[in-house]
């Protein structure tokens, strides 16, 4: 079965685009906007509507293989790709990848992904991670459907592995909504939450960490009287953006001392806190986090380090991994440009011993969050995002409800 054509339209996301550079140098909230002006090339205001590019792979059959660039919410800063606008790159599709795709054969996942995915512009430098992601999404469905499988089982036979057949842990984000939010996820019985945007040591964290203390300790209480069943258990999973690290100045005794308060406030539940602290340096924030985990392990405390921050590419991911710099790894599905990334980075974690957590970004689509739950299906990694948007119940029910239904057709066939 061959590729015919591919086609390509403008699309929305599930979020925004955020200028991160601007907030930092003091933009401020107006509503749910921001006043001031733009600093990072490409954008227009400090907060801006998301795009993405749907990518269609028509088959010679009839069939449409579907799949959605999408890039983060930060798009332009640390170090990512420029901002990602349709206008500008769907010419890059039809003149770079549309002349590569049409007359392939839909054979081989692996294959066309990687192609794509190491695929240079003319200046020789790699294409948008955003296009890698969403082409390479495409392609998965489009080999799919013509041999008439689920992606699920395309990934799980090319990469020898098994699809699943419980769900994936589900992790809900509350954006800063962190109250009413987590009612809703306790409602739908989520297995991770609430992420928390604890972004700001003032106002969120304490400056002896006692904000967080109290947010924990009502989040333990709020889980034992709503929950329907006995037996709900969630893992707590916060979202702390260096925060703490700032808080304490950096210092890991502290830090420890402050962790084995957090796993008490927290009891009976499992914590996770994820980027403790952020030293603005790759090398050295592998080293600090590494240092963390490994005194956690040594003196007992029953908290997990996720790390974030400086853990973007597929071998950033190897790295962390290799030097034990953290519990569980966020694989930024984005990030790491084609698909193809996501399920050796799921791979690698577990052949490590390192969880692995299948994030993305709020800023994403429907599209590209069911292609990641066929991902997380045929790799089984142990938690995955629900995405996108902020509102909980939206990215909640797409990831699920895709779940789901891999599970009933699979069950189906036996």
């Amino acid at each position: 079965m061959k590729i015919l054509d591919v086609v390509c339209s403008k699309g929305r996301t599930g979020f925004y685009f955020d200028d991160q550079r601007a907030i930092k140098a003091g933009a401020e909230h107006d509503g749910f906007t921001y006043i001031g002006k733009p600093v990072t090339d490409g954008f227009k205001a400090v907060r801006q509507a998301g795009e993405a590019v749907s990518v269609m792979i028509i088959v010679e059959d009839g069939q449409i293989g579907y799949g959605d660039c999408a890039a983060v919410q930060y798009s332009g800063a640390g170090g990512r790709d420029p901002l990602f606008l349709a206008e500008d790159f769907i010419p890059v599709i039809d003149k770079m990848i549309k002349p590569r795709l049409i007359g392939r054969e839909l054979n081989s996942f692996k294959e066309l992904a990687e192609e794509i995915d190491n695929l240079n512009d003319e200046n020789g430098k790699r294409i948008h991670t955003a296009l890698r992601y969403g082409v390479t999404q495409a392609i998965l469905d489009a080999v799919a459907k013509a041999k008439k499988q689920l992606m699920c089982e395309v990934v799980a036979d090319e990469y020898k592995t098994q699809v699943s057949e419980t769900g994936i842990a589900i992790f809900t984000q509350s954006g800063d909504d962190r109250y009413n939010n987590v009612d809703k996820m306790i409602i739908k019985n989520a297995e991770v939450l609430p992420h928390g945007l604890i972004n700001n040591v003032k106002e969120k964290l304490g400056e002896n960490g006692e904000l967080l203390l109290e947010y924990v300790g009502w989040l333990r209480e709020r889980i034992m009287k709503l929950k329907t069943t006995p037996d709900y258990a969630p893992v707590l999973h916060i979202d702390v953006y260096g925060t703490i690290g700032l808080a304490f100045k950096n210092d890991v005794d502290r830090m420890v001392e402050y962790f084995r308060q957090l796993e008490k406030a927290a009891a009976p539940l499992h914590l996770r806190i994820e980027g403790p602290v952020d030293v603005e340096e790759r090398e050295q924030q592998i080293k600090v986090l590494a240092e963390i985990t490994s005194r956690l392990h040594k003196e007992n405390i029953k908290v997990e380090i996720v790390a974030d921050e400086w853990c973007n590419t597929f071998q950033d991911i190897k790295d962390f991994a290799d030097k034990g710099a953290g519990d569980m790894l966020q694989i930024k599905t984005p990030d790491l440009g084609g698909i193809n990334n996501t399920i050796e980075a799921v791979l690698y974690c577990q052949k490590k011993g390192v969880g692995a957590y299948q994030g993305g970004t709020c800023n994403e689509t429907n599209r590209s969050a069911e292609v990641c739950v066929h991902l997380a299906m045929a790799t089984k990694p142990a938690q995955m995002l629900a995405k996108p948007g902020m509102g909980v119940d939206e990215g909640y029910m797409i990831v699920y409800n895709e779940m789901q239904r891999i599970l009933a057709v699979r069950k189906s066939r036996k």
